[in-house]
């Protein structure tokens, strides 16, 4: 079976699936964490692969950078692949003092820019939230390993390099004022995915830059250094 985006088997996918924006990340976390992991789909060079941890099923695939991007992938794993649970587990800014470089984020909600969950919604405001119970799970397993997560809403917006006159400190301010934790690209769109496909999701993310400070992860780091977020998303999972 296939898809414009995807070309697999029609049981090529576990029920839950991770999935980070980078497929060279989807790479290194199936060849790093799964057993037995196969590659299932490389259409347009988005690796897809399919193992199991600790005997349970799980798939992992690269969904590309941006709403649009997450939103197609999201959408044909869920209607054609029968996936039920989306994590995606990527990067973001940090905009809190108190949140810094590889801390971990799980969003239990996401503001955004984006106009797509207004189309999904008949132009009103859409609530972008994860699911309670992968939260949840995660959480735990945060805390059975001993590790401290970051819990809140972060913002999902549509511009990496923001407008030139506007100062990063004065764009920031107004989101850190309302609690907001991190800035990133993709959780807005894969919940309101989730949402209108009756699919359950949750943002994962390690802070790649402090936008604050200016501290950030290297290229390579981003590909291979987020072994605390994965152990803790496959702890929940498993």
């Amino acid at each position: 079976m296939a898809t414009p985006h995807i070309s697999a088997d029609s049981d090529a996918f576990a029920d839950t699936i991770l999935l980070p924006g980078d497929p060279l990340r989807a790479k290194w976390i199936a060849t790093n964490f799964l057993d037995d992991a196969v590659e299932v789909t490389a259409v347009r060079g988005m690796l897809g692969y399919t193992g199991t941890f600790k005997g349970k099923p799980v798939s992992v695939m690269g969904t590309g950078m941006g709403v649009p991007s997450i939103s197609i992938y999201a959408s044909e794993l869920i209607d054609v692949y029968g996936v039920e649970k989306l994590i995606r587990v990527g990067s973001c800014g940090s905009i809190q003092p108190h949140i810094t470089v590889n801390d971990v984020i799980i969003a239990i909600g996401a503001c955004t820019d984006s106009g797509v969950n207004r189309a999904r919604f008949e132009g009103n405001d859409f609530a972008a939230t994860a699911d309670f119970g992968l939260a949840r799970s995660v959480v735990e397993a945060a805390e059975a390993q001993g590790r401290n997560v970051h819990v809140g809403n972060v913002m999902t917006s549509d511009l990496f390099y923001g407008p030139t006159n506007i100062p990063l400190a004065d764009m920031a301010a107004p989101l850190a004022r309302m609690g907001v934790l991190a800035v990133e690209m993709e959780v807005a769109g894969l919940y309101g995915v989730a949402h209108e496909r009756g699919a359950k999701a949750l943002g994962v993310c390690t802070v790649s830059d402090d936008l604050l400070t200016g501290a950030d992860l290297t290229a390579e780091e981003r590909q291979e250094t987020l072994s605390a977020m994965i152990e803790i998303t496959l702890g929940a999972v498993a």
